[in-house]
């Protein structure tokens, strides 16, 4: 019975090849959509859980009141991780980590700058990575060891064998290599290329053993027995850091390690969610487009209703149940899905490279893993039996006597629902466009909003080796403007768009001391405001005819407001346990995320040995290309043991708008596979709708209609159907947008601009669709219709 119903079946789809090709291009495309964005998704989901101990290992965050809110970020002090391991049973393992920040390694004559991190032996230990060579249990038990990944110790060794083997760190300290681990995966939220032991960091860095509980510096990671004592964890270690040190009113929160990379985000202190956000947006974005084309099928099924009549007749009449007709247009329906699904299997491999480039991941289809090919039948017989379902049903249930008799289509139950699902698929489409245009609108809004200091042109360099020291950046300076490659050149403690870094150990006359302010606090050089093309406010910034200045500080506009200082230039604050005075107000600018309000900073006077990045900006009048040649030249010849690492400030600011622009280009490009999709099955309709009325329209022209009256006869259902979707979609892309655009202090307010464009679009293609065939219609000559009547 099965091999004859897939004859039936495979005969039906032959015969009809019109409407199989525009069946199957649509499933095909909704499937390869859907597919390429749950590849995504699959591969976000599985950020961090490829450690074998990864459901019972946290992520230890500080929630500190500050600024009227309570502040939550994975720094914790370092005196955090011995603590829940000696005095927490629950607690199985705790280890410290630095955040990976690049340093230069080197082997003979080969200098590499890489991310590397100083953690303690445990953190190899909670983290389980797949050692090639050495042994983890062996490993970091001694002070200047190292751990390179495959790719690194490929590129410092070759094809030799590294273990102890020595390399050097920033061209002092010799490192014996103990290990050899597993390139880190993409989708890992720790990323770094080898890593040193602890006391390694307490080695070079004294200032690590003088720090207190108020000073949050690492990263803190903790492996609990059981993930189900974390209620109990949590509320044993609440007051934790009070019991450490008195006046503190911080807390500590554990945040599991497989929602690290998706729920990303805290208020009052709790996760409220983050990229799961985006994450599930694409998950609607992929059951919609399949939904969409099963849609397709499902219209052009019934609309074909009459076609199939008689054979339902027939075969009713000798004896087929009802039962036998859904498995037979059920099959008919899987069959399409899987003739579709091998065309989507072809789209995706040609578009996976594009969105690869784009997502800057590596998403690939993985062709050995049964549990890919499991979730590729679940969805085939999902699209399969959804498409299916209507179809059959309602094709089924004609009796015979009246199909056999004659079947004529009513304008009944089928064709209302027929519209329903025209308009279901509009609805989706006009919705993304609206708020694909508002998306757009925010990133151009955002981007064109001032950002306190002209980002272009400006170059910050890091400031490492022989550039930490006064004599070597004083020549650098002259040199750089000497040659004409830059207009000026200042220091700063950090990255100008990077955050951290933080105080909230200010006080001054007037201070409510119930109130906690939270200050970003930066060092910067002489003529700081003028490279990068700041101003200041009210008195002055730090200048070289001022050497003086060591107790002295800049605010910005933000910290003024919230100290409510009036006339603050000559007050005196405490910062630290020093008395400074306010020099001046520095404009506010930019530095974290464009999307925030500006958070109050302080700026002190840097000293040319303390490090940090040194800002160039370009000489406007000179060409770029030969201006940053010069300044590698330079930096080499003063720096010949560091590779340059240089970069502009436009490029690093480009990045914070990086997953709103993801957002907006795959919502474009699948909004526009949605569209072209809903087109197929009015262009499905159109040539039935032409069908059925083709007498009747040759009547009309017999009788005098013209071209246009018949254009307008055909066009104008249609037209209303995309009319209702659009009247459905505006409160539903309104709500949508406004709750996107909720997130951010800045932003646009939504305009009639994206509502007219989705109007104008969607009414468009539906009449270029249907007009394809309308005309064709409109214009064939009558006798041919009538000619047998």
């Amino acid at each position: 019975m099965f091999r004859l119903n897939l004859k039936i079946a495979l005969r039906n789809l032959w015969k009809n090849k019109g409407f199989t090709l525009i069946n199957v291009g649509g499933l095909a495309i909704g499937l390869a959509s859907c597919m390429i964005l749950l590849l995504y998704v699959a591969y976000e989901w599985s950020y961090d859980k490829q450690f074998k101990n990864y459901n019972t290992t946290y992520v230890a965050y500080t929630n500190m009141a500050a600024n009227g809110k309570i502040n939550s970020w994975a720094w914790t002090p370092g005196l955090l991780a011995p603590e829940l391991k000696e005095k927490y049973s629950g607690v199985v393992d705790a280890a410290r980590s630095s955040y990976p920040y690049q340093q230069l390694i080197s082997y003979k004559d080969i200098k590499i700058k890489n991310r590397g991190i100083f953690a303690d032996p445990a953190f190899i230990r909670i983290f389980d990575y797949d050692f090639l060579r050495g042994s983890a249990s062996q490993s970091m038990q001694k002070v200047n060891t190292v751990i390179l990944t495959k790719s690194l110790a490929f590129k410092l060794f070759g094809d030799e064998n590294p273990i102890n083997k020595v390399v050097k760190l920033d061209n002092k300290d010799g490192l014996t290599v103990e290990g050899v681990i597993a390139d880190l995966p993409d989708n890992s939220s720790l990323k770094f290329d080898y890593i040193m032991p602890w006391k390694l960091f307490e080695k070079r860095e004294k200032w690590i053993k003088e720090q207190g509980w108020t000073s949050n510096f690492c990263l803190t990671v903790v492996q609990l027995q059981r993930s189900e004592i974390l209620d109990q964890t949590s509320a044993a270690i609440k007051g934790l850091y009070q019991r450490n040190e008195k006046g503190t009113s911080n807390e500590l929160l554990l945040h599991p390690l497989s929602k690290w990379h998706l729920y990303n985000e805290f208020e009052n202190g709790k996760s409220v969610g983050g990229k799961i956000d985006q994450l599930q947006i694409f998950l609607i974005l992929a059951f919609c487009i399949l939904l969409i084309a099963c849609v397709n099928f499902m219209n052009l099924s019934t609309a074909r209703s009459q076609k199939r009549a008689k054979e339902v007749g027939v075969r009713k009449a000798i004896g087929s149940t009802r039962k036998s007709l859904i498995s037979q247009f059920m099959l008919e329906s899987t069959l399409l899905a899987m003739i579709g699904t091998v065309v989507a299997f072809i789209l995706v491999e040609i578009w996976l490279p594009y969105f690869n480039v784009l997502l800057n991941i590596n998403l690939t289809i993985q062709y050995s893993d049964w549990r890919n090919w499991l979730a590729l039948v679940g969805l085939v017989l999902f699209t399969g039996i959804l498409a299916g379902s209507y179809p059959a049903f309602y094709l089924s249930t004609f009796e015979p006597i009246q199909v056999l008799k004659g079947f004529s289509i009513k304008s009944g139950s089928s064709l209302s629902i027929r519209k329903f699902l025209v308009v279901f698929q509009f609805v989706f489409a006009v919705c993304l466009i609206i708020c694909t245009g508002v998306i757009y609108q925010q990133l151009s809004y955002i981007k064109n909003k001032s950002v306190g200091y002209n980002k272009g042109n400006l170059i910050q360099l890091a400031a490492v080796g022989n550039l930490k020291t006064s004599q070597k950046l004083d020549l650098l300076k002259s040199q750089l403007i000497k040659s004409g490659a830059a207009k000026s050149v200042s220091l700063l403690s950090m990255n100008i768009d990077e955050g951290g870094n933080n105080t909230s150990d200010i006080s001054w006359q007037g201070k409510n001391s119930k109130e906690s302010v939270l200050f970003n606090q930066r060092g910067i050089g002489d003529e700081f405001v003028e490279t990068i093309g700041s101003s200041m406010i009210a008195g002055r910034a730090f200048a070289a005819e001022f050497p003086g200045d060591s107790n002295k500080v800049v605010l910005n506009e933000a910290a003024i407001k919230i100290m409510a200082l009036k006339n603050p230039v000559g007050k005196v604050i405490n910062y630290g346990e020093n008395r400074c005075t306010i020099i001046g107000v520095m404009k506010d600018f930019t530095a974290e995320s464009p999307y925030q309000k500006v958070a109050p900073t302080i700026f002190n006077r840097i000293y040319k040995d303390d490090g940090g990045v040194v800002l160039i900006r370009l000489n406007e009048t000179q060409d770029i290309s030969s201006s940053l040649n010069k300044i590698d030249a330079i930096v080499k010849d003063l720096n010949p043991d560091y590779p340059v690492d240089r970069k502009f400030v436009s490029d690093s600011f480009e990045e914070k708008f990086r997953s709103e622009k993801l957002l907006g280009t795959l919502s474009n490009w699948f909004g526009g596979f949605a569209i072209f999709i809903s087109a197929l099955g009015l262009l499905g309709l159109a040539l039935f709708m032409a069908e059925q009325r083709k007498k009747e329209i040759s009547i009309r022209k017999v009788l005098g209609a013209s071209t246009r009256n018949i254009l307008t006869l055909l066009n104008k259902d249609f037209i209303k159907l995309v009319a209702i979707a659009n009247v459905i979609a505006f409160p539903l892309a309104y709500i949508a947008s406004n709750r996107w655009l909720s997130a951010f202090e800045y932003r646009v307010s939504i305009s009639a601009l994206p509502f007219i464009t989705a109007v104008g679009l969607s009414v468009l293609i539906a009449i270029l669709t249907v007009s394809i065939q309308s005309i064709k219609v409109a214009k064939a000559n009558p006798v041919d219709a009538l000619k047998y009547e």
